[in-house]
C-alpha cells in the first residue's frame, strides 16, 4: 500500500493544532502552547516561501569533517575546514537551480550564499536543493550553538555528520538525535572518515551506530559511510539527496513531523484521559446544601403554617377567627407574601426584587456549600492535569460571591402556589356567616321576649322546632354548627397545608437546581467541554 502524501492533510492538521493550542491556553504549560504556535507560524511561513525548494543542513561536531563533506557535495571550497574555520556564528548556503532561493534564505537568515554552477549531469536531480553548512554544535562559542538550535527547527532535512571517534557522543544524542526521534524520516546520519578504518572496523562502527540509533527510537534513520577526503560515498550521498529533492515532499514531511511533535508535547501537558461527567449524586449533594443555605426548610414550614393561618381565618367560626388576625403571617414575616408567591420569575432575571428576611448564609450551611462545591469540582477534575483541574475548580467557584443573593432571589421569585386551590374556603365562609346570622337572629328573638315583658306587651307567638324553642335552636344550633364546620374545615386546611408545603419544597428545589445549573454547572461543564474539544483535536492529530 502506497504511503499517503504527507501534504494531503498538513493544512488540516495545522488547523487542528491551532484549535488545540487555543483551547489549552491558560490551562496547560504555556511553553507547550507557545511551541505549538511556533510550529503553526513556521509552517505557514515555510509553505509561503519557495515551496519547491528543499533545505538540507549538514550538522556535526568539531572535527567530524562536516565542512569537508559540504565542499565535496557542492564541489566548492566555500566552507573552510580545520583550524581555519571562521568564527562567524552564521551558517553558509549553496543553492542549485535557476529559481532564486533568496526569499527562503532571507527567512532562514543565511547571509553567506553561493549559487552552484550548473552541472549538466546533476542539474535536474539537484534542482531546488539548498545545502547548508551549520556551525559546530559543540562549539565553545555560545552563538554557534544558538544558531544550530535555531536552524535545526527550520530546515527540511538534517544530515548529521559523525566521525568514528565521536559518533556516540552523548551531547549529540541527548540534545539533538533523541529529541528529534519523530523526525527520523527527514534525518540521515553519515559516518565520515571511513578511509581511516579497516573494513572490519568500518562494519563494526556502522553496526554499533545502527544499534545505538535503534535503541533511541531512530531505527528509520538512514545511515551511510563516506570519506570526504577521498570522495568515497560522496556520489552515493549526492544521489540520495537528489532523490529526496526530486520527491518535492521533504518540506511537507518535516513540517508534518513538527506538527506531530508539537501535538505530542501539548497532549502530554494537557492530558489524554477522558473527562468524567459530573455525577447526579454530586449535583444532588450540592443542591441539598444550597437548599439548606437558602432557607428552603424554613420557607417550606412557613408555607404550611401560612396556609393553616389563612385557611383558619377563611373557614373558622368568625366569632373566634378574628382573634387569629393578630397572629403574624409566617410568609410575610419572611417578606415572601409579596415577593413571588404566585408570581413565577427567574432568579437570574434583571427585574427588581427585594431581599427576603431569610437568615444569611453563614456557619454550618455555608461550610456545607463549600464542601459540596469542592466535592463536585474534585469529581469533575478527576484524572485531569493540574491546569485543567484548577480551571474546573475556579469555574465551580466563579460565582460563589454572588451565590447568596442569587439563592435569595430564587426563593423570593418562586411561585409558592398559595393563590389557588382554595375556592371551597369561600363557600365555607358564606355558610359560616349564614350561621352567624342565624345566631344573631336567635339572640334577637330571645332578647325580644325580655323587651316585650318589660314593656308589658303580649309575648311573641311561641315557635318550636324539633320540640325546642326556635330562638334557642337558632342560637345554640348556629354556634354548634359553626364550630363543627370549623373543625371539619380545619382537617381540609391541614391536608392542603401539607400539599402546599410539599409543592413549595419541590418548586424551591427546582429553583435551587436552576441556580446550580447556571451558576456552577454551566462553568464546570464549559471547562469539561473545552478539555474534551482539545483532547479530541489532539487525538485526531496523533
Amino acid at each position: 500500500m502506497a504511503r499517503k502524501d504527507p501534504t494531503a492533510r498538513l493544512v488540516e492538521r495545522v488547523r487542528l493544532l491551532g484549535e488545540a493550542a487555543d483551547l489549552c491556553s491558560g490551562r496547560v504549560d504555556e511553553a507547550a502552547v507557545a511551541e505549538a504556535r511556533r510550529v503553526i507560524d513556521q509552517t505557514d511561513r515555510r509553505l509561503a516561501v519557495s515551496g519547491d525548494a528543499t533545505v538540507v543542513a549538514l550538522a556535526g561536531a568539531t572535527g567530524s569533517g562536516k565542512s569537508s563533506t559540504f565542499n565535496a557535495l557542492s564541489a566548492t571550497q566555500m566552507a573552510t575546514v580545520g583550524v581555519r574555520r571562521p568564527t562567524t556564528s552564521h551558517a553558509l548556503a549553496s543553492t542549485w537551480g535557476e529559481d532564486s532561493a533568496e526569499e527562503l534564505l532571507d527567512w532562514l537568515q543565511i547571509p553567506r550564499r553561493h549559487a552552484v554552477e550548473r552541472d549538466p549531469s546533476m542539474a535536474a536531480a539537484l534542482d531546488g536543493l539548498v545545502l547548508l553548512d551549520l556551525p559546530d554544535h559543540d562549539s565553545t562559542e555560545v552563538a554557534h550553538k544558538l544558531e544550530v538550535d535555531r536552524l535545526v527547527k527550520l530546515v527540511d532535512m538534517l544530515v548529521w555528520v559523525v566521525d568514528p571517534q565521536k559518533y556516540a557522543d552523548a551531547a549529540l544524542h541527548d540534545r539533538y538525535l533523541k529529541p528529534l526521534a519523530q523526525h527520523a524520516e527527514v534525518m540521515m546520519v553519515v559516518l565520515n572518515q571511513v578511509d581511516l578504518l579497516s573494513p572490519e572496523q568500518r562494519d563494526q562502527c556502522l553496526r554499533d551506530l545502527r544499534r545505538l540509533l535503534s535503541s533511541e527510537g531512530l531505527e528509520r534513520v538512514e545511515v551511510m559511510a563516506v570519506s570526504a577526503a577521498t570522495g568515497e560515498g560522496i556520489e552515493e550521498l549526492r544521489g540520495r539527496l537528489a532523490g529526496r529533492v526530486a520527491d518535492k515532499k521533504l518540506a511537507a514531511r518535516r513540517l508534518a513531523a513538527d506538527v506531530s511533535a508539537a501535538a505530542e508535547t501539548l497532549a502530554a501537558a494537557s492530558g489524554t484521559a477522558p473527562a468524567a461527567p459530573v455525577s447526579r449524586r454530586s449535583v444532588d449533594r450540592l443542591n441539598a446544601a444550597l437548599a439548606e443555605a437558602a432557607g428552603v426548610p424554613l420557607v417550606t414550614e412557613a408555607v404550611g403554617n401560612a396556609w393553616r393561618l389563612r385557611g383558619g381565618l377563611a373557614t373558622g367560626w368568625p366569632v373566634l377567627a378574628w382573634i387569629a388576625k393578630f397572629k403574624p403571617d409566617p410568609l410575610r414575616r419572611l417578606r415572601l407574601g409579596q415577593l413571588g408567591a404566585g408570581k413565577q420569575q427567574s432568579a437570574l432575571d434583571a427585574g427588581p426584587v427585594g431581599r427576603t428576611s431569610l437568615p444569611s448564609t453563614t456557619g454550618v450551611p455555608k461550610a456545607r456549600v463549600e464542601s459540596a462545591l469542592r466535592a463536585l469540582a474534585d469529581e469533575a477534575s478527576t484524572g485531569l492535569t493540574r491546569g485543567w483541574s484548577d480551571a474546573i475548580r475556579t469555574a465551580a467557584r466563579a460565582n460563589s460571591a454572588a451565590l447568596p443573593d442569587t439563592l435569595d432571589r430564587a426563593v423570593a421569585t418562586t411561585d409558592l402556589d398559595l393563590d389557588r386551590h382554595r375556592g371551597w374556603w369561600q363557600l365555607v365562609r358564606v355558610v359560616q356567616w349564614l350561621l352567624v346570622a342565624g345566631v344573631v337572629v336567635g339572640l334577637a328573638w330571645l332578647g325580644s321576649a325580655f323587651v316585650f315583658a318589660y314593656l308589658q306587651l303580649p309575648p311573641l307567638p311561641k315557635v318550636t322546632w324539633w320540640q325546642l324553642p326556635a330562638p334557642t335552636v337558632l342560637t345554640v344550633g348556629g354556634v354548634l354548627a359553626g364550630l363543627l364546620l370549623a373543625g371539619l374545615s380545619r382537617i381540609g386546611v391541614e391536608v392542603g397545608a401539607r400539599r402546599r408545603a410539599a409543592k413549595a419544597r419541590h418548586a424551591l428545589r427546582a429553583a435551587i437546581a436552576a441556580v446550580t445549573r447556571k451558576q456552577v454547572l454551566a462553568g464546570v461543564n464549559s471547562e469539561i467541554e473545552r478539555y474534551e474539544a482539545a483532547r479530541g483535536a489532539l487525538e485526531r492529530l496523533r
